[in-house]
């Protein structure tokens, strides 16, 4: 009797610990997926694509509670430098000394593109702009074509000012007629309420935008493009949707990037993978831009036998 309780006894103790262990080991592991303390910086010109996965994403995953850092896109990369941050997305991969300045600190970046933008011109509604050719816009960027009208962009520290000085080789954009306010959405209201007025913003702040500048939204048009310096010497006009970005066709595109610094897999990793899945390239081929990697659709035939 006394041997059948110590056997007992022991078979309870065994199983103390072993639910402690296995306790212990599932808060770790959920530990590294939901830590508070963990941060995303973001470039603010792709905030309405990033806030849509990041909804999803906690809703699947409710005890993650990333904190997200919105700024200008030379933010995004000090905070990533500074390793005040691990976890950034913006739009251009890092160039090599900022890898080598990472691996002083022995940190190697898991770099994944997971979409492609447009960068798209609008007017006013008023305006009987429709078509531009790129030429023409690195004209209107160097100030060498009729300065009649105002061309507005986002903040001057924004990927998006980058991409236009690459596109124009025009390192100031300080033209009299040309003006960098401190959003899209400010882009997007100024153009809505100027004829004279052209604006330069990213594709995804003009599909379904929320209700504080929809307004302004439906008080623009977006303007086609032509790349007449392309091989091709195409004569047609695309303007940006998912068809144009896919076939090439629309030539003020860049990539969209996400890159994880933690070295383990962890929430940044998490991220990276959902926006990636299925659901994640799902989520952003709805907001209108392209998707890395186009979900594919399941088609059900169901054939009927003639009687």
């Amino acid at each position: 009797m006394k041997n059948n309780f110590k056997l007992l006894l022991t078979g309870l103790v065994l199983l103390t610990v072993f639910q402690g262990c296995k306790q212990k080991e599932k808060k770790d592991n959920l530990d590294r997926f939901t830590n508070n303390n963990a941060q995303i910086t973001v470039d603010e010109s792709f905030r309405p694509i990033v806030d849509e996965e990041l909804y999803v994403f906690k809703a699947i995953y409710n005890d993650v509670k990333p904190r997200i850092i919105y700024g200008p896109e030379s933010t995004v990369i000090n905070l990533l430098l500074e390793d005040t941050v691990r976890i950034a997305i913006l739009s251009r991969d890092l160039t090599k000394p900022e890898y080598q300045e990472l691996a002083t600190r022995n940190l190697k970046p898991i770099v994944n593109r997971f979409a492609i933008d447009a960068v798209t011109l609008i007017v006013n509604q008023a305006s009987n702009d429709t078509t531009i050719t790129v030429s023409d816009i690195k004209k209107m960027l160097n100030g060498n074509t009729k300065q009649d009208k105002n061309i507005v962009f986002d903040n001057p520290n924004s990927g998006l000012v980058r991409y236009l000085k690459e596109l124009s080789g025009n390192n100031d954009l300080k033209q009299k007629n040309i003006y960098a306010l401190k959003s899209n959405k400010d882009v997007i209201k100024y153009v809505s309420e100027n004829p004279n007025a052209i604006g330069i913003t990213g594709f995804s702040w003009l599909n379904d935008p929320d209700k504080d500048y929809a307004d302004a939204v439906a008080k623009v048009k977006i303007v086609s493009v032509k790349d007449d310096g392309a091989k091709s010497k195409s004569d047609q006009y695309y303007a940006p949707s998912q068809n144009t970005l896919a076939l090439k066709q629309y030539p003020l595109t860049r990539n969209l990037y996400i890159l994880n610094c933690t070295g383990n897999f962890g929430l940044g990793m998490k991220f990276a993978a959902f926006i990636s899945s299925d659901r994640g390239q799902r989520i952003i081929l709805k907001s209108g831009l392209l998707p890395d990697e186009i979900p594919g659709r399941e088609i059900n035939v169901v054939s009927k036998i003639k009687q």
